[in-house]
């Protein structure tokens, strides 16, 4: 039954042509949102069903994990199975990782994890690498990974590109390996029956960069990017908080940088924790066209915070006025920053740093992604340092100089003994 099983959903031909290979190496080179998460988790019970096997699904996330599994599980049902998904903790030393497992009257068994490389040789069996370009560490993931699979298991990789000189890209790549190899972009996808709109597609994904990598399947070279995709993906975690969190440890010790705009591009408001050298995002705030009366006064909202020890705001231009009151109003606590050559070399050099040595950690937000990559190191014929990113619909980079004048705001040097913050009465 289980080989002849019909998916609740038909499946479009590229789908099916997945399914249907067989080959033991196999991967795709995929756009986002062409169903292929759908694909692969069928052919993975397909193959459970018909014999006793264990199937290991490795993702970037816990929440890319469960996501996968509950499309396994979606199958299962179609083929009359209604089975539970058992939840464990899968311990390595001092850190757990959410297990997912799901148990076949056949004795098979199918399971979902976070990709590490813990997690990568802790069994031997089929493997499914979802996302894998996305994956902090591909290339010690793929070393633990694959002596577990020597013993004739099979091996699927499922990813859209992320730059080039990752484990996924040379796998693509290289015309000699003996992988059976999938490609699917977005114009063959509509091509072949997914119902999807391919200029609201173009016009949502903003840079021409997020087009062609993430719809168009191209690796980028990213060596005129100031900071790579691997860079900005090795320090995001959780969810973007938008606007001010009601409960904040009264202990934290925090840090505001403010990009200030007025129509054309973004406001937005960073707020950083620091605990030691180690930054973490409480608050990513945007604001697109708000009058400068309504970002001043949601600006003293976070001014007025009593653990709020520095606040860096753009001074250049239309941000003057606004940084020049909050320096007024607040006193020490704010520091209005000219963008000249110097200073934006100084923040974009120290931003950079924390990247490399992971002492940042920012939210996973494919804006707040794209925004950080866009901004390229450019020399000019003179021998001038400047940091350029393309204007779109949604922003100029302005989400990386607010994350850079928190980061700034974070160097400042304090007394021993908490600061008490104040504000200027009149």
């Amino acid at each position: 039954m289980g080989a002849k099983m019909q998916p609740l959903i038909p499946l479009l031909p590229y789908q099916q042509r997945w399914v249907e290979d067989k080959s033991r190496f196999k991967l795709v080179n995929k756009a986002r949102q062409t169903g292929f998460s759908f694909a692969v988790s069928l052919e993975v019970l397909l193959d459970a069903l018909e014999r006793k096997t264990l199937w290991v699904l490795l993702s970037k996330g816990e929440r890319q994990s469960r996501e996968l599994m509950d499309k396994v599980q979606m199958h299962a049902k179609a083929a009359s199975y209604a089975l539970d998904v058992i939840e464990a903790d899968f311990k390595v030393g001092k850190d757990s990782y959410k297990q997912l497992e799901l148990n076949l009257p056949n004795g098979s068994r199918i399971i979902a994890l976070p990709a590490n490389p813990d997690t990568a040789r802790g069994f031997s069996g089929n493997v499914v690498l979802d996302e894998f370009a996305f994956h902090a560490d591909s290339k010690a993931i793929w070393a633990a990974l694959y002596p577990t699979i020597t013993r004739g298991y099979k091996l699927r990789i499922i990813s859209t590109p992320n730059g080039v000189g990752n484990q996924f890209e040379k796998l693509v790549s290289d015309p000699e390996n003996n992988w059976s190899k999938h490609e699917v972009d977005i114009y063959l996808a509509v091509s072949e029956g997914l119902d999807l709109n391919i200029e609201e597609l173009r016009r949502e994904a903003g840079s021409e960069d997020t087009w062609l990598q993430e719809y168009c399947c191209k690796f980028l070279d990213e060596s005129s990017s100031f900071l790579t995709f691997d860079l900005i993906n090795g320090c995001s975690d959780g969810k973007v908080a938008r606007n001010l969190p009601e409960l904040i440890d009264p202990a934290a010790q925090l840090y505001l940088g403010f990009d200030v705009a007025r129509k054309k591009h973004l406001s937005v408001i960073w707020l950083l924790e620091k605990a030691g050298e180690r930054y973490n995002t409480i608050c990513v705030k945007e604001m697109q066209g708000m009058k400068f009366r309504d970002q001043r006064q949601l600006l003293y909202t976070f001014l007025d915070l009593p653990n709020l020890y520095r606040a860096c705001i753009d001074a250049t231009g239309i941000g003057a006025q606004l940084a020049e009151d909050a320096k007024l109003d607040y006193g020490y606590k704010v520091e209005p920053v000219m963008f000249t050559g110097a200073s934006k070399e100084d923040m974009a050099v120290h931003i950079r740093g924390l990247f490399e040595d992971r002492l940042i950690t920012i939210p996973k937000d494919d804006k707040i992604r794209d925004d950080l990559h866009s901004v390229k190191k450019v020399v000019t014929s003179g021998g001038s340092v400047r940091y350029v990113a393309p204007e779109t619909d949604d922003g100029h980079a302005d989400r990386f100089w607010a994350l850079a004048l928190a980061a700034h705001a974070g160097r400042t040097k304090w007394q021993s003994g908490k600061v008490t913050p104040f504000k200027i009465k009149y």
